[in-house]
C-alpha cells in the first residue's frame, strides 16, 4: 500500500466534498439538525398535564386530594367546573387532557372506613400520554389513600402498619430521569454512523453513476487504497462533527458529562 496514492485519493475526496454543495450541506447541517431535532422533538417526559376538576362534594377531604394533584409536577389544575358537560367540553376542546370527578359521598365513605372511588376521564387520542396520565394519577391517589388509612387507624387507636419490605430506589446516572439525557448522547453515535457510512456509500454510488470509478480502477491505485482514501476524509469530518455535537450536548442541552473525552472519541 502506497501512502502517497492513499493521500491523493483522500485529497481528491476532500476537493469533491468542497465542490459538491449537497454533500457539504449534509456534512455541516445534518449533525446539528439531528441534534436539535432529537434534543427538542423527542421528549418522553410527561409533566404539567392539564387537568379539569369537578368536585361534586366540595369538602375538606376532597380539596385535600385535589391539592395533591395541584402540588405535583406532573399535573396542572387549569379549570374547575360544576357539571359534566363543562368537563367534557374542556377535554374535547383540548383545554385539559384529563378530568377528575370527586363523588358527593367522598368524605362520608372515608369517615366510615368504606372505599371511595374517584373518576378519572382521560383524553386517549395519544395512547402513550393517556397511559402515563393514568399511571401518575394512580400514584397520587395511592399516596392519598395510604395517608387516609393511617389517619383512620390513628383515630381508632390502632398502630400504623409497617410494611415488612420497603424498596428504596436510587438512580446513579440521570437522577431526574430526563429524556434528553438518554436521547442526546445517542445522537453522537448516530451522527458518526451517518457521516461515516451514509456519505461514503453515497459518494461511491455517485462515482459509478458518473463513470469515474472505472477511470480510478484503471490507475495503479489498489482497492484497499481506494477504500481507505474515501473513508479517511469522512472519518475526520465525522470526528469533527462528533466534537461539535458533544459541545452542543454539554453546553446547550446541559447534559452532564462524567468521564474522559479521550475515551469518548476512541470508542
Amino acid at each position: 500500500m502506497s501512502w502517497r496514492r492513499l493521500i491523493a485519493v483522500a485529497r481528491k475526496e476532500l476537493i469533491q466534498i468542497w465542490r459538491d454543495s449537497r454533500s457539504l450541506g449534509i456534512v455541516l447541517v445534518m449533525p446539528l439538525a439531528m441534534m436539535l431535532l432529537f434534543g427538542y422533538g423527542v421528549n418522553l417526559d410527561m409533566k404539567h398535564i392539564p387537568v379539569c376538576v369537578f368536585d361534586r362534594e366540595g369538602s375538606q377531604q376532597s380539596q385535600d386530594l385535589l391539592k395533591r394533584f395541584q402540588s405535583s409536577d406532573y399535573f396542572d389544575v387549569v379549570r374547575a367546573v360544576d357539571n359534566y358537560p363543562a368537563l367534557a367540553k374542556a377535554i374535547d376542546s383540548g383545554q385539559a387532557r384529563m378530568g377528575l370527578v370527586v363523588p358527593q359521598d367522598f368524605s362520608e365513605r372515608l369517615r366510615t372506613g368504606e372505599t371511595a372511588s374517584v373518576q378519572a376521564i382521560v383524553d386517549a387520542t395519544d395512547d402513550n400520554t393517556a397511559n402515563l396520565a393514568v399511571s401518575y394519577t394512580d400514584v397520587v391517589v395511592r399516596g392519598y389513600s395510604q395517608q387516609v388509612q393511617f389517619d383512620w387507624l390513628r383515630q381508632q387507636g390502632r398502630p400504623e402498619p409497617n410494611p415488612p419490605i420497603a424498596v428504596d430506589a436510587r438512580t446513579w446516572f440521570n437522577e431526574d430521569l430526563e429524556s434528553k439525557a438518554f436521547i442526546v448522547p445517542g445522537v453522537l453515535a448516530l451522527v458518526m454512523s451517518v457521516i461515516g457510512a451514509f456519505l461514503t456509500s453515497l459518494t461511491i454510488a455517485r462515482e459509478w453513476e458518473r463513470g469515474s470509478m472505472e477511470q480510478l480502477i484503471s490507475t495503479p491505485v489498489t482497492p484497499l487504497e481506494i477504500m481507505l482514501g474515501k473513508l479517511a476524509p469522512y472519518f475526520a469530518i465525522g470526528m469533527l462533527n462528533t466534537a461539535v455535537c458533544a459541545a452542543v450536548a454539554i453546553w446547550w442541552f446541559e447534559i452532564p458529562f462524567r468521564g474522559s473525552l479521550a475515551a469518548l472519541f476512541v470508542s
